[in-house]
């Protein structure tokens, strides 16, 4: 007769790493989501506040205000029509530092 004394911890501990991986991959994921939402809702307020002839210190300032301080703000007019590009980092601090999230919108600009 075999003596599987222990087999049940090993396969426990085993498990337990997957399932933790998995809850990591997870929640990063869903950080990447909302870092980008806030990304495209600042564009989209940025692009509102171009649109309706506010100055480029005012569209950076509304952007920031949605997406953070760590934001960066990039303006492109052209046609009657901006484009608000919100860039954002995906974390402050830790491995993926270098990480960064962007949105955009567009809008005609009223005259």
């Amino acid at each position: 007769m075999r003596r599987d004394t222990g087999s049940v911890t090993a396969e426990l501990a085993i498990g337990m790493v997957a399932v933790a991986t998995v809850l990591l991959v997870v929640l990063a994921v869903a950080a990447a989501t909302v870092a980008q939402v806030r990304c495209v809702d600042a564009a989209r307020s940025a692009a509102r506040a171009a649109a309706l002839g506010e100055d480029d210190m005012s569209i950076r300032a509304t952007a920031v205000h949605v997406a953070g301080n760590d934001a960066t703000v990039t303006t492109t007019r052209a046609d009657g029509w901006i484009t608000v590009t919100v860039t954002a980092p995906l974390v402050a601090h830790g491995p993926f530092t270098g990480l960064r999230v962007t949105g955009s919108a567009t809008g005609r600009t009223e005259p």
